[in-house]
């Protein structure tokens, strides 16, 4: 039996990976999604293989009754992708929406998501247009109300979906909704409608008869060809035949959380155990928790971390809330130096090192937790029963107006709990189910929960930060790192942790090993002239204010705009007549027009017809723009456009006012897509100032995850030949400024290279180092500001006593699957030598930065080389 291939891999294969990732997003997804959320790599690519799919037919034969399912893990922005999706199946005719999920919860959330314009996580814009027509989300209880200009949602749980078809009531769906119009049905945490097909025992054809959940989705979704299923779930067991045999021909896009941690859009979770009562154990998670919010606030951000004490019952859950309450109440200083006394986590102890830096007693912490956990800030949630007050607090946990700083709970963070802030999860209980190896039912469901508490908390230090991703991973003593970090707290139970640890690892939040590798400079290098006094020259990223644009592009300047006129004319043939020899019945010329010809009236109500044209939103774009009059009539905007019209004699003899609107419309929406298409927000300066390099390159210990990489070098050190096919002995290497390399293939074959002609180098220069870019300082692209992060740095100081040359080389070793994703950095090096301005320090020295092409040892080389001998032949005489 042949393998079977998922949607995604199929695509890949009829259309090729490099056509689909050239897909362009159009303007009716991006144009109308709330431009404060960033489409993320991933949920771009999603889009991408979707638009391909809906676009392309295979075997020339349309598809109908589309079915697409979207694995992707828990946090990933899936409502993201849904309203995308939404947008552009609006634009493809589409006006009916049926959002179904498992949960009222989940329902009341994406209801907010996707129609109330005041929340923060509303997803489309303000005011939605495709050209010149506007249109609203709205919801509505079936699609007979459903207005045919907007985009109707109804909202609905699949148990109350499943209720309302099978005993219809007045005003409510029906069948007959599903078969008498087209609609788009999105199913969210789909793996809930699947009953019937972990069963096995029923047919396919008599699916369609079982009245069950999944049986009235199948009914609905199959009343219509032209009906669409979206199912969306971070949960799906393809390990279950049945449930791969309906769903990998349907899989479109799969990114589990394994992905979504290595790609940085998670925290790192880490397991505390502690044989300590379980106060005591709270007691950690609230220090943590507390020195977390003070490197927040040192940092000037306003996040409030958040803790998760769980209990297994009820009973349990209220007792330890009464014991904590009165815990913090009573918390004294004694009782903080006994937990410091005890502290043997790294963590614990850094916040007390923190402490005592900054002056801040046991008394003065006692009493500021004491104020921070009252009982006002502590909250219970122990039954899905709870008051909607309750629910409402505990889904706003990161609104600056929501104080609560703990949570109680039995069974919380369930699907539909989506909270970032969330740093601390306390196991109170300390019971295991696992047998005979295999990993018990509730071990699993609290590995899920600690992986939908892993969302990571939005969060960056400077504008090139991206403020959604892992930042530290290559700097664990920066003290933000544990803002990046989910602990969850447990007894001192070996066992369960090592069951924990496989279960974490299976859904993919936790590596199955990570190593922790500690590069550190060489003395011998700390005791150079270059070490001590040298200079990294660096240039910065800044607003792009826009102020250098006097007008519009030259290409759309000089841009010959075409349009046709509608003729009326038409036509009618019997069958088997000849069309090639059927007498031409119309006659069509074409004609340039001056686009200022058709006067100030016709332009200014074409700019009417179009928002983008509101003088303040165009001046935001063309800032040095002083009036409209201006961009109608300047040579620099529109004023010498021309456009051929092609239409008939008489038609083009005098053109109708209607014409003329028509045409100056056209000219102006393709000329105001172009402009909102340059979305740069910053340049980056062509100025390099000098930083000294003694407070840039600095020891550091990095974080691996091992066997995870494409790369298998990737973590291992080349000093050790057990570890790599790559050795090199560094620690006879003076000229490599640390100890040891821990880097991918490429970038170990570029140590070789450079030790290979090293020797040439000496020849020319009397100082050679390099310095391997351990998240060290970046640069900035000149066009868009975009930051780049160097592996290496080469530097090598002339011979000459005066005017000694000073040369810092920017290296990118790159993997062969990057080359092509990556050209914009290697454009940006190739730019340094010519365009970068430095900041000369000394009249008798003079600094040049400089790039190489990429080096890539068996597809590159040869242009590598060229350049590398470039700077090795350079004159220094």
């Amino acid at each position: 039996m042949a393998e079977l291939k998922t949607l995604h891999q199929t695509l890949i294969e009829e259309l090729g990976k490099r056509t689909i990732e050239r897909t362009e997003i159009p303007v009716a997804i991006t144009d109308n999604l709330n431009k404060a959320f960033i489409i993320r790599p991933y949920q771009f690519r999603t889009l991408q293989f979707f638009l391909n799919y809906w676009e392309e037919a295979f075997e020339g034969r349309p598809r109908q009754n589309h079915q697409l399912l979207f694995h992707m893990a828990t946090g990933s922005g899936k409502t993201l992708i849904m309203a995308g999706l939404i947008l552009y199946l609006y634009n493809k005719g589409y006006r009916n929406f049926l959002f179904f999920v498992n949960s009222t919860n989940i329902i009341d959330k994406t209801r907010n998501n996707f129609l109330n314009p005041l929340s923060t996580k509303f997803l489309f814009d303000q005011q939605l247009s495709i050209g010149d027509k506007r249109f609203v989300v709205r919801e509505t209880t079936n699609f007979q109300s459903a207005n045919e200009d907007d985009i109707n949602i109804v909202f609905s749980t699949i148990q109350g979906l499943h209720l309302a078809l099978n005993t219809p009531r007045e005003n409510g769906l029906t069948y007959d909704d599903f078969e008498n119009q087209k609609i788009v049905l999105i199913s969210d945490e789909a793996h809930h409608i699947n009953a019937d097909t972990k069963k096995g025992a029923v047919s396919q054809d008599d699916l369609f008869e079982v009245m069950s959940w999944e049986g009235t989705v199948k009914k609905i979704f199959e009343a219509n060809p032209d009906n669409v299923l979206l199912e969306f779930t971070a949960t799906v067991d393809f390990n279950d035949e049945n449930i791969k045999a309906k769903y990998l021909p349907k899989l479109i896009y799969d990114y589990p959380l394994k992905e979504f941690r290595k790609d940085g859009y998670s925290k790192e979770v880490k397991v505390l155990q502690a044989d300590l009562p379980p106060f005591e154990r709270a007691l950690q998670a609230v220090l943590l928790s507390q020195y977390r919010r003070k490197i927040f606030e040192k940092n000037r951000l306003s996040i409030k971390p958040v803790i998760l004490f769980k209990s297994k019952t009820i009973k349990d859950s209220k007792e330890f809330f009464d014991q904590f309450k009165t815990g913090m109440e009573t918390l004294t200083p004694v009782r903080l130096a006994e937990a410091k006394a005890k502290a043997e986590d790294q963590a614990l102890k850094s916040m007390f090192v923190y402490l005592e830096d900054n002056g801040i007693t046991l008394e003065n912490l006692a009493t500021e937790l004491r104020g921070d956990f009252t009982e006002d800030k502590l909250i219970e949630v122990n039954s899905k029963d709870e008051s909607e007050l309750k629910q409402l607090a505990v889904n706003s946990l990161e609104d600056a107006t929501n104080e609560y700083r703990a949570v109680f709970a039995v069974d919380k963070l369930n699907e539909g709990w989506d909270v970032l802030n969330l740093f601390d999860i306390v196991r109170l209980y300390d019971t295991r189910d696992s047998k005979a190896g295999k990993i018990g039912k509730t071990t699993m469901s609290e590995a899920q929960l600690i992986g939908r508490g892993a969302r990571y908390c939005p969060f960056g230090l400077s504008p090139d930060q991206s403020i959604d991703q892992r930042k530290y991973d290559a700097d664990l003593m920066h003290e933000m790192r544990i803002c990046e970090e989910l602990i969850y707290h447990s007894a001192y139970n070996p066992k369960y942790i090592q069951e924990l640890n496989t279960a974490l690892h299976e859904i993919g939040i936790k590596a199955k090993d990570t190593r922790q590798r500690e590069i550190k400079l060489k003395p011998s290098f700390t005791v150079t002239p270059l070490y001590k006094a040298g200079h990294i020259f660096l240039n910065r990223q800044q607003k792009y204010d826009r102020s250098d644009i006097i007008g519009l592009d030259s290409t759309l300047v000089q841009k010959l705009y075409k349009m046709q006129l509608h003729t009326g004319y038409s036509q009618s043939n019997t069958v088997f007549e000849d069309q090639t020899t059927a007498k031409q019945a119309i006659e069509k010329k074409q004609k340039d027009y001056a686009l200022s010809g058709f006067g100030l009236a016709v332009l200014r109500k074409a700019m009417q017809r179009l928002e983008f044209y509101q003088f303040k939103n165009l001046k935001a774009y063309l800032p040095n723009l002083k009036s409209t009059h201006e961009f109608l009539t300047s040579s620099q905007y529109i004023g010498k456009i021309k456009i051929e019209i092609s239409g008939t004699p008489e038609q083009l003899e005098k053109l109708t006012p209607d014409d003329k609107l028509r045409a100056a419309t056209m000219v102006l929406e393709e000329i105001s897509t172009v402009i909102a298409s340059d979305k740069v927000e910053f340049k980056g300066t062509k100025e390099f100032k000098p930083f000294m390099i003694k407070d840039r390159i600095t020891n550091k210990t990095l974080n691996f995850a091992a066997d995870e990489g494409e790369d298998q070098e990737f973590g291992k050190s080349m000093n050790n030949p057990d570890e790599t096919a790559i050795h090199l002995d560094l620690s006879k290497r003076d000229w490599f400024v640390f100890d040891d390399c821990f880097g991918t293939s490429e970038e170990k074959l570029l140590i070789k290279f450079i030790d290979k002609h090293y020797a040439e180098l000496k020849k020319k220069y009397s100082d050679v180092y390099l310095i391997r870019n351990e998240r060290h300082f970046k640069i900035y692209n000149f066009d868009d500001g975009r930051p780049l992060e160097p592996d290496f740095v080469l530097y090598m100081v002339g011979r000459e006593k005066t005017n000694t040359m000073h040369y810092q080389v920017f290296i990118e070793p790159k993997g062969g699957h990057l080359l092509k994703q990556d050209q914009w950095k290697e454009d940006f090096l190739l730019r340094l030598q010519v365009e970068s301005v430095i900041d000369q320090l000394w009249k008798d020295r003079k600094y040049v930065v400089w790039g190489l092409p990429f080096y890539n040892e068996a597809l590159r080389l040869a242009e590598f080389k060229s350049g590398f001998d470039k700077i090795v032949i350079q004159d220094n005489e």
